[in-house]
């Protein structure tokens, strides 16, 4: 799923409010550690764009 998840987020990275919600799914099926090797992922792939997405996102999560 971690895998998937990531192709989720590339091809919804265009819209703010669709990258929030599949990452917010995401955090429903996701291992914890994939949790945390996918939050590394999206700062170093979309921290730029959508830095306060992720946290809030992951904020929720622990």
């Amino acid at each position: 799923m971690f895998e998937y998840t990531k192709k989720i987020l590339i091809k919804v990275s265009f819209d703010k409010s669709l990258f929030k919600k599949e990452l917010s799914k995401a955090m429903l099926w996701l291992k914890n550690e994939e949790k945390h090797m996918l939050k590394l992922w999206c700062l170093a792939t979309f921290g730029r764009h959508y830095y306060d997405v992720i946290f809030e996102v992951f904020k929720k999560v622990h």
